[in-house]
């Protein structure tokens, strides 16, 4: 379900893939083949949600804002199954694990890797192409190739996951 806002509508590109249950309202801008996942509730009703392209927002999850507190998440960004995001910077190419909750004016650094369950406290930073992981989250280690591969690998078979489910969407 798509709602207006005060007069403001959420702006999702044609080709962005909502699954069933998906709730998305006011001030709220979704780039192309970005998927948001089963009852994935993003709204914008208080700051702007601002959403690259080829983002996936897995199943359950939940973006909010503070008051002139925006939420951005860059292309290619991975948001793993019941994620919580509140009024922070998740920078290209960054995967947040299942489970996890990113609080306000936390930056993810690019192509950073939070671990499932982490708890990234308000204003943290997180250098780009680490390991963080916890409850409050800490910075393990620098992330290997391996990790980059297989967060690549992750970020294509959304891509395409949400491109096959939105092509069976307009056989409908």
């Amino acid at each position: 379900m798509i709602y207006p806002y005060k007069g403001v509508s959420p702006s999702i590109d044609d080709s962005v893939f909502l699954a069933d249950g998906v709730i998305v309202t006011g001030d709220v801008s979704i780039r192309e083949n970005t998927s948001l996942w089963f009852n994935t509730v993003i709204r914008g009703d208080v700051a702007p949600t601002i959403i690259g392209k080829n983002v996936n927002i897995q199943d359950n999850s939940v973006l909010h804002q503070s008051p002139n507190n925006p939420l951005v998440i860059e292309d290619g960004v991975t948001v793993g199954h019941q994620c919580i995001l509140h009024s922070c910077v998740v920078k290209k190419n960054a995967l947040i694990g299942m489970g996890s909750t990113v609080l306000d004016q936390a930056e993810i650094g690019e192509g950073a890797f939070i671990g499932a369950g982490s708890l990234v406290p308000q204003g943290k930073k997180i250098p780009p192409r680490t390991l963080a992981f916890g409850r409050p989250v800490k910075v393990i280690r620098k992330l290997t190739d391996n990790d980059i591969m297989d967060m690549d690998r992750i970020r294509r078979e959304y891509v395409e996951k949400g491109q096959y489910y939105k092509s069976l969407q307009k056989k409908e």
